[in-house]
């Protein structure tokens, strides 16, 4: 596809804000400057100083930007051709804008942001998964009711995914898997016998033993590889969360609520990828899950890309792709097909393009709840517990995330582990029960308990 005669019917530059201007934000506003198509004149964050240093982290000087706390400094500053910094959305929303990108990760907070947003007639690409996890497919519809659209962001995973399991189901490709690499690779140094990912090494005594699939059981190796590096982290809340996404635009489910998430060589993903009867790890074929990267330190990554298995079905063909270098099972009955990029705000102009000049989102045009991340204690909660989320992960410490499936809110019901970060646990949690909505306190005047009823509303209207 051509992309620039794609979107030729551009008649102008689509004017973006970013709300959020640290990682995917910055990189978003770094890029723009050099688009185009798309112009980003406007960071929000929750203080005007923290956007502000966005801009001069990208190379604007102080002549060029204009820190602005109402809706008529705005205004002042746009005319005169200046960037825009600010501490709340609703002092740019007024502004001749196409589009919103919320980037901040925050639940509460970026589900006022898109709200707002929608409100203002623009139409939001919405990178926080977080928001999107428990209220997505309903922003979605608010949004198509005022001829607008909420789309996920190329760059991301989530719209990365989707894209690759679409175009697979265009060519009329049986999808037997689908997922992603994990954010960090699991780098093994034979030599020095240790395994590093994210910034932590570990020894590994052994671990050479655990290298090779070979001919060996799939299971088996997942488990002692699983074991060896016990010390690191294995399941991470955004893998869970933003296969969700996924979920809720293609309709593909989880394996089990927790996923798999061996420790694999790219090599090996089609032959572990794949159902139990054909010497692989699933229950069930057409399912979502991710893996941890092992390679060692000089081999190519998939760079938190995403893929797909299929099934060869026609064995010339696919004996033709093998001897081409792609990457097939060892019984050469499934192959695996990927995207090895995950280019974060570098790539999200594509799906603003999309929204904006095509009227159309990166995901599905009308995704439907069929996923809810939920919290589940790892230990014993106490009544008055604060769900604090906090680090890289917006994890919550003592929580987990189980994938299940989409239901209604009720008082008894698995809270959504977004709608539970953040709050007070009203009741005690034993260990390994799920956090109730009945245990957590949460506000009347929630953005995001509002708009997850009112999705449940639109999409479950008979209720349980």
């Amino acid at each position: 596809m051509n992309l620039l005669t794609h979107y030729a019917a551009a008649q102008r530059p689509v004017e973006t804000c970013v709300v959020g201007s640290g990682g995917f934000g910055r990189s978003f506003l770094a890029q723009a400057l050099r688009i185009p198509l798309v112009k980003c004149r406007v960071a929000v964050d929750r203080e005007a100083g923290i956007a502000a240093e966005a801009l001069r982290s990208i190379g604007l000087s102080p002549d060029q930007f204009a820190v602005c706390e109402t809706p008529e400094q705005a205004a002042s500053a746009w005319q005169r051709g200046l960037h825009i910094a600010a501490g709340d959305v609703s002092v740019v929303l007024g502004l001749p804008l196409d589009l919103l990108i919320e980037a901040t990760g925050h639940p509460e907070a970026g589900a006022r942001h898109a709200r707002l947003a929608i409100e203002a007639g623009l139409h939001v690409a919405l990178t926080s998964k977080e928001v999107d996890s428990v209220v997505g497919p309903g922003l979605a519809h608010l949004a198509q009711q005022k001829g607008r659209v909420v789309t996920p962001v190329d760059g991301d995973q989530p719209s990365l995914l989707i894209g690759l399991v679409t175009w697979a189901q265009t060519l009329g490709l049986e999808i037997v898997s689908a997922g992603k690499s994990s954010e960090y690779d699991f780098v093994f140094d034979a030599k020095a016998e240790t395994i590093e990912s994210n910034g932590r090494r570990i020894p590994a005594p052994g671990f050479g033993m655990l290298w090779t699939l070979g001919d060996g059981d799939v299971a088996t190796l997942a488990r002692a590889r699983a074991e060896a590096c016990a010390a690191l982290p294995q399941r991470a809340v955004p893998d869970l969360c933003e296969l969700l996404v996924v979920a809720n635009s293609t309709g593909l489910v989880a394996d089990r609520k927790d996923l798999h998430a061996p420790i694999a060589r790219i090599t090996e993903v089609p032959t572990a990828f794949v159902p139990r009867e054909a010497g692989g790890l699933l229950e069930r074929p057409g399912t979502l899950d991710v893996f941890h990267c092992l390679r060692a330190p000089q081999e190519v990554s998939l760079a938190g890309g995403v893929f797909v298995v299929v099934r060869c079905e026609d064995e010339e063909t696919w004996r033709l792709l093998d001897g081409k270098g792609h990457v097939l099972s060892r019984d050469k009955k499934h192959a695996m097909l990927s995207i090895p990029r995950h280019l974060l705000g570098l790539e999200a102009a594509t799906s603003v393009l999309d929204a904006v000049v095509l009227g159309r989102s990166s995901g599905a045009q009308q995704p439907k709840p069929v996923l809810d991340l939920v919290a589940r204690a790892t230990q014993a909660l106490k009544s008055g517990t604060r769900l604090e989320m906090g680090g890289h992960h917006h994890a919550i410490a003592g929580v987990a995330a189980d994938l299940i499936a989409a239901a209604p809110l009720g008082d008894e019901a698995p809270a959504p582990f977004y709608l539970a970060a953040n709050r007070l646990l009203v009741r005690d949690v034993a260990a390994g029960q799920p956090i109730r909505l009945a245990d957590i306190a949460i506000e009347p005047g929630s953005e995001l308990l509002s708009l997850r009823r009112q999705q449940d509303a639109h999409f479950f209207p008979q209720g349980r």
